[in-house]
């Protein structure tokens, strides 16, 4: 596999990191004509090497004056080694130091100092020089670094610092071509019949010529025409590379340094980070709460204020946890490095990590808030999921939402969530394509308050069957997904705590029992119904009969409407079971002998009632599959026998 890393320049203006570059690769990365007129580097330049063991190490050459230190962050992001410039003549200087800073805020950890313009001193100076810049790297993650004189003028020492360069590049690890690909963009120009081109170092994954992609954050949708890496065609480009992308129907306008592409899903816009901020001890003066920023992450530069938890300043060397409230959505991924630079004056006073790059906005009153952002600092990625199912709570997350919390990805991403579903600690809910992730115990928790609330609703209505499936979700937590209680219902049901009876629910341990004087009643009201037989009387008048015992006749004639004992044909038209089974023998028998059947027939056989209640008993009848209306008489259906009901 290609070796990929990328070379960050740093150091003072005019201490010779142009020149440097092109002495080494012969490309000149002063490519505007004001860097050309002024003889300084305003922009990122780009350049590659070929190393003696073949590795093509990717260069970007980045400005050193101090106007222009956004520029240097932009094109600092993404690097895996730096080459500290340090003039021979001049010495460590204050550009030197806040690029040191930055690329360190950054997360670079390894490099090469190269003195230049060696031709221009003794060496006593030299020496003296190389304890200047000792003591400026002490404590510094390049205190240990190789230090490298060379001329770019005679080219003493060049050869000595490709070697150097050589043996670094080795022991930089590749960054993970697995997950989805992100490039921060760091430059976007048109080239004449191919169309909009953006370029920047590729930080994860892989992209291929004719996939879709999106640029962020304002999402544009795209496609990748051509890939470049180092200058030359590729059919594909990945992490850790220098890459230039040809984009498909986006126009140069639309697009700009600080923007991202990368896969759909990958990222999501946001404007508030939760973050861990180092703030440096060459800051000038205390950070307060509240203050306004420069955030640099990426490429991109935001303007943002620092929301403190827990105190109300930080000091120079302190660090803390905190939350950036941006002004414009930003994306970037958990664990992705930043630089703050003060408003005004511009000054590099801090940087840090991000711990939830989608966060919600903190109450600074709230003390749990530390304990949280400590989790999301210090915690295990199984420990930072499960928090944030918890902060879900009822309505869960889905994976793609765990994905974007986390950064983690793919199969990444499943194996630690089977991790967690074997040792219980989370529910996976799958249903039309989709996958919700609820923690364990607030999913247990949810079962247990369905058994609780149909508890409560038994003993305020003991007389009633149950309650309806959606009476029931009314009274659970409105962010409920149907799918989650659909499958707490059928796990209740299967373990035999639930009973369903179409759309009724009950414990199953729950049971009408009638007090002496409720089955008095209940044996009243069913009498009066029996004793009606085919013209019964209507709901409001069984119930006048038994005032005196309201409300309780109403729970009562309920009661024999679910038992079956009492049927309701349409409207407050009820019979009871037996006259109805009475009905269809009655029927039966008649067209057995005859038939067919018209509605006097009908009438004669059930003892003159009125058409109030002949229409609806014919309707039933049809309904039970005892007869079949033809015209304005009724037949009898095939295999219908008196003592063959289908039961009412």
């Amino acid at each position: 596999m290609e070796k990929r890393v990328i070379l960050g320049t740093a150091g003072h203006i005019d201490h010779g990191k142009t020149t440097l570059v092109k002495a080494l690769t012969g490309i000149d990365t002063d490519r505007l004509k004001e860097e050309k007129e002024r003889g300084i580097t305003i922009e990122l330049g780009f350049a590659h090497l070929t190393l003696p063991s073949g590795v093509r190490l990717g260069i970007v050459d980045v400005p050193g004056h101090e106007r222009f230190v956004k520029n240097m962050v932009a094109g600092a992001s993404g690097v895996d080694l730096v080459a500290l410039v340090v003039a021979a003549d001049e010495g460590v200087m204050p550009q030197t130091r806040e690029h040191l800073e930055i690329c360190e805020l950054l997360g670079v950890k390894a490099g090469v100092v190269v003195i230049t313009k060696k031709d221009l001193v003794d060496e006593e100076w030299l020496e003296l020089i190389k304890e200047d810049i000792a003591g400026a790297l002490k404590g510094t993650f390049l205190e240990k670094a190789p230090m490298v004189a060379v001329s770019a003028v005679t080219g003493e020492g060049l050869e000595e610092l490709i070697q150097v360069l050589d043996r670094l590049v080795q022991e930089v690890p590749d960054r993970p071509a697995r997950g989805p690909f992100r490039l921060p963009i760091d430059r976007v120009f048109v080239i004449k019949g191919f169309g909009t081109v953006v370029t920047g170092t590729a930080i994860s994954g892989k992209v291929k010529i004719g996939e879709e992609v999106l640029v962020y954050p304002e999402e544009l949708p795209t496609r990748i025409r051509r890939i470049q890496v180092h200058g030359e065609d590729r059919d594909f480009g990945e992490a850790g590379q220098r890459t230039a992308l040809n984009l498909q129907g986006v126009e140069k306008e639309a697009l700009k340094r600080g923007d991202v592409v990368a896969h759909p899903g990958a990222l999501r816009p946001s404007l508030i980070l939760d973050i861990h901020l180092r703030y440096l001890s060459s800051a000038p003066k205390p950070l307060l709460h509240n203050t306004r920023v420069r955030f640099h992450i990426g490429t991109s530069e935001i303007l943002g204020r620092i929301f403190l938890f827990g105190k109300d300043r930080v000091e120079p060397g302190e660090e803390a946890l905190a939350q950036i409230r941006l002004e414009e959505p930003v994306v970037c991924w958990r664990g992705d490095h930043f630089v703050i630079r003060s408003y005004s004056p511009m000054v590099t006073i801090g940087g840090g990590r991000v711990l939830n790059p989608v966060a919600r906005r903190r109450k600074r009153s709230q003390p749990r808030q530390i304990e949280e952002l400590k989790l999301l600092q210090d915690g295990s990625l199984e420990e930072i999921i499960l928090y944030h199912l918890r902060q879900a709570e009822e309505m869960g997350l889905p994976f793609q939402e765990i994905a974007l919390r986390v950064s983690v990805f793919g199969e990444d991403l499943e194996a630690i969530l089977k991790k967690l579903k074997e040792h219980g600690k989370i529910k996976e809910i799958r249903g039309e394509g989709k996958r919700l992730f609820l923690e364990r115990k607030i999913y247990e928790n949810l079962k247990e308050e369905i058994l609780s609330r149909l508890e409560k609703y038994h003993q305020k209505f003991p007389l009633k069957p149950g309650l309806s499936k959606e009476d029931l979700r009314q009274r659970l937590p409105s962010g409920l997904e149907a799918r989650v209680y659909e499958t707490m219902l059928e796990e209740l049901v299967q373990k035999g705590k639930v009973v369903q009876e179409k759309e009724i629910l009950r414990l199953s341990s729950h049971r009408i029992v009638l007090a002496e004087e409720q089955e008095a009643l209940k044996q009243k009201i069913e009498k009066a119904f029996l004793q009606a037989g085919f013209q019964p009387p209507d709901k409001d008048e069984i119930l006048s009969r038994f005032r005196d015992q309201a409300p309780l006749n109403l729970e009562i004639f309920n009661l024999l409407l679910q038992e079956g004992k009492l049927v309701k044909l349409r409207d407050e038209l009820v019979f009871h079971r037996e006259v109805l089974e009475k009905a269809r023998q009655k029927v039966i028998s008649f067209l057995e002998k005859n038939k067919e059947m018209t509605v006097g027939d009908f009438r004669k056989l059930v003892g003159g009632a009125s058409r109030k209640y002949l229409i609806p008993l014919l309707e039933y009848l049809d309904q039970q599959k005892v007869t079949i209306r033809v015209g304005d008489k009724r037949i009898l259906r095939k295999g219908k026998k008196i003592g063959a009901g289908e039961g009412t």
